[in-house]
């Protein structure tokens, strides 16, 4: 009797996991959203910045405080998809909070702990904000464009000449471990900071930057001619970046596909630039893209190839699919020629990621029971991982299939400021402060103004691009 009763209670839990488990039709656009929805729902459970006595913005322990700014940078993603506002006051408040007092998210609660990619995590928040006219702030407060701005110009200032011939050093601060490690990430928002506000703006110095970065990526054998783009080098004693850590992560990869393809965007057709010039950058975005789908899928569902197998992937390492994701689909908008090759592995992610989507948990998940979301999308089913990157990662699968062909009916490509982009910039934020950044040498006057930009930015301060000094 007792051996029955245990069956049916078993049969009656797999019945309700799965009447409420996360149900997607791929191609259905109401059955996406309201999938995205419910995994949106259950991701925003585990955010406790709008507790009372809790700081906006912030994720509790063990999360860092680099993945809340990708947390939030998916939300503003996800209601320009959806359209669902549901988050966006929360969103909002919480970006805004943590830009800190010099308006260029080094806020006092992290400053001592922060480094280059934690800042450049937030700062493409914003950046998404402008481009798909996300709501803006009111006046008296940090506008997103210009946020974007303060940081490129403070990474521009921390660009450091004095060991591996220039690349940013993974941490600010000389006493925080990781000072003496020159890495692909934090050299990876520069360079797709510096070419989505190349994009925005039009202003050249923008592009010129994105060039330079992916240049230094290349001499120093980071991105290597085949396109494998390795962690980071250390500059530590004699290394001088000869000592490269090989190993490769997804969101790497998609942080320079998607800056590589958004200067594409910018190169083909531009009458002003060299069809050399195009030409380069769309061998850098096929060369990047052949090597991601290479890596970083197993029968066109996408895996975190160099820890998941093993079960050995960190808090961080959990989230990365995630961005990876969302730049490959950030990626057909910028270059659609790719949309081919990367649509159907976008989907087939997405339908996989549902399926890992129906956990119900004892702990760790606070949102709706059968529909926690695992890490691992290979297994057709929940693997028992939950946490903010698996609840996120499955987020962007999910949602990201909303994106189209920007030759269909319907699709919604980021704005630049001369087709509808409102967000206000500053050619000046970051600079007005002065604080100590790391040991680095000065900066020259070259460095600081593009020929002939000065003019430009005193004339068109709400668009323009950036001054570069040191903060």
């Amino acid at each position: 009797m007792r051996g029955l009763l245990a069956g049916a209670l078993s049969l009656l839990a797999v019945i309700s996991q799965s009447a409420s488990a996360v149900q997607l039709n791929v191609g259905d656009e109401a059955s996406v959203k309201a999938a995205a929805s419910t995994i949106a729902y259950g991701l925003m459970k585990y955010y406790t910045g709008n507790n009372t006595g809790d700081v906006p913005g912030n994720l509790p322990d063990p999360y860092f405080w680099w993945e809340a700014g990708a947390m939030f940078g998916t939300l503003v993603d996800y209601w320009f998809l959806t359209g669902d506002t549901t988050y966006n006051s929360v969103v909002t408040e919480a970006l805004l909070h943590q830009t800190g007092d010099d308006r260029d998210f080094m806020p006092t609660n992290q400053t001592r702990t922060e480094g280059n990619d934690d800042q450049g995590f937030w700062a493409m928040a914003a950046m998404s904000a402008a481009e798909n006219n996300y709501p803006n702030p009111p006046s008296d407060q940090p506008q997103w464009l210009a946020l974007a701005q303060a940081v490129f110009n403070e990474y521009a200032s921390r660009w450091d000449e004095q060991t591996c011939n220039g690349g940013l050093r993974w941490q600010i601060f000389t006493f925080n471990n990781g000072f003496n490690y020159k890495n692909s990430i934090s050299n990876g928002c520069f360079f797709n900071i510096a070419a989505r506000l190349a994009r925005f703006t039009g202003n050249q110095t923008y592009a010129d930057w994105a060039g330079k970065i992916f240049a230094w990526e290349e001499s120093v054998g980071l991105i290597t001619p085949r396109y494998d783009i390795y962690d980071g080098a250390s500059v530590a004693g004699t290394d001088n970046c000869t000592s490269l850590d090989q190993i490769q992560w997804s969101y790497n990869h998609g942080i320079y596909l998607h800056g590589a393809s958004v200067m594409y965007n910018i190169t083909n057709g531009n009458t002003n630039a060299s069809n050399s010039e195009g030409a380069l950058w769309k061998q850098r975005v096929d060369g990047i893209l052949n090597s991601t789908t290479g890596l970083f899928f197993n029968n066109s569902v996408m895996i975190e190839q160099a820890c998941e197998g093993g079960n050995l992937c960190d808090n961080d390492q959990q989230s990365f699919k995630g961005y990876l994701t969302r730049w490959m689909a950030g990626t057909t908008q910028m270059a659609p020629y790719t949309f081919a090759t990367i649509a159907p592995l976008l989907n087939s992610s997405a339908q996989a990621a549902a399926k890992a989507c129906t956990g119900s948990p004892a702990t760790g998940f606070k949102g709706i029971q059968g529909t926690a979301c695992g890490f691992k999308w290979t297994g057709g089913t929940f693997d028992g991982l939950v946490g903010v990157g698996e609840q996120m990662n499955a987020l962007s699968a999910v949602m990201y299939s909303l994106v189209r062909s920007v030759d269909l009916p319907g699709s919604k490509a980021p704005v630049t400021s001369t087709t509808g982009g409102t967000s206000v910039g500053n050619a000046a934020a970051g600079i007005q402060t002065a604080s100590t950044i790391g040991q680095l040498p000065p900066v020259t006057i070259g460095d600081k103004v593009a020929a002939g930009f000065l003019t430009t930015a005193v004339l068109f301060s709400v668009l323009a691009g950036g001054v570069f000094v040191i903060k």
